[in-house]
């Protein structure tokens, strides 16, 4: 009897340990990663997040344009110049990520789906830094940064004359006396008298970086601003827009609302352009002329 109980107890341990052993290797496969067809091994919960991060679009580390946005498989952004405009515009820096757009008074944009990230840039404390404005200030920034003062100037909408840096400065060449130049220029232009100043795109497939899709309206126009550009061997191109807007607003990096998987990119071979806040033809496309 003493014999066959111990025999018993032998085989419940080993049943035991047998269902045990059958359990973890269940667990395994069922925690395992199918990739390609082939099971790998399961991997740490935090390397999976950082893989899922580096492999989608958003980087939210990301301090730049360039940094924060990914492009998607198969494409690649435009090679660029060291001081060409586009190149300016990708190293734009950003506010942290999830930070809300300001406006001039220090309230808060509420983000309905239409930004995904916030230019690092003060605008002040005046309601002039509207659409067309924010494109202004952003090519008078990048020709201030590279010492070409010449070339900043920007027609008037009352008479179409440009109103040069260097005029008005008047021999001040500080960047105090360019913003207060930048604001002169925001009460005295709009998106009709930029519009006018730049030159017409008139294929979308030749778009660059700093490409501008501009309206005039009546009485209100909008502006938005082409701040990356990618391509795949196809030749097909993706591109990326930022705006201001009414009341004057902080700039910011825009959702594509008709394509959550792209977004933020947008696709260039569309005669439409449906952005969150506003609706631009591929006719409206502009460009600086220098």
């Amino acid at each position: 009897m003493r014999n066959l109980t111990l025999y018993s107890i032998k085989n419940m341990t080993f049943l035991l340990l047998f269902s045990c052993m059958f359990l973890a290797c269940a667990e395994d496969k069922k925690s395992a990663v199918v990739a390609d067809g082939n099971i790998t091994a399961p991997q740490d919960p935090k390397n999976l997040v950082e893989t899922e991060t580096k492999k989608g679009l958003i980087n939210p580390e990301g301090k730049t344009i360039q940094e924060r946005f990914n492009t998607p498989k198969n494409f690649t952004r435009i090679p660029l110049k060291k001081k060409d405009f586009g190149t300016y515009l990708r190293k734009l820096p950003l506010k942290p990520f999830n930070s809300k757009v300001k406006y001039y008074d220090g309230r808060e944009k509420y983000n309905d789906n239409v930004y995904v990230s916030v230019v690092a840039m003060e605008i002040g404390t005046r309601d002039l830094q509207q659409c067309a404005d924010a494109v202004m200030r952003l090519r008078g920034e990048y020709l201030f940064e590279q010492h070409r003062l010449q070339d900043i100037h920007f027609n008037f909408l009352s008479d179409g004359k440009p109103r040069y840096f260097t005029k008005y400065a008047k021999g001040d060449h500080s960047y105090k006396k360019f913003r207060r130049y930048m604001n002169y220029i925001f009460a005295y232009a709009n998106t009709a008298s930029l519009r006018k100043e730049l030159t017409k795109v008139p294929n979308i497939q030749d778009m660059q970086v700093g490409d501008v899709f501009i309206q005039q309206g009546n009485p209100f126009g909008h502006a938005v601003i082409v701040v990356d550009v990618a391509t795949n061997e196809a030749g097909e191109k993706i591109f990326m827009i930022a705006q201001s807007y009414m009341p004057a607003q902080e700039t910011q990096i825009l959702v594509n609302p008709k394509n959550e998987t792209l977004s933020p990119w947008y696709k260039a071979n569309d005669d439409t352009l449906h952005t969150p806040e506003w609706t631009f033809e591929s006719s409206d496309l502009r460009r600086f002329k220098n």
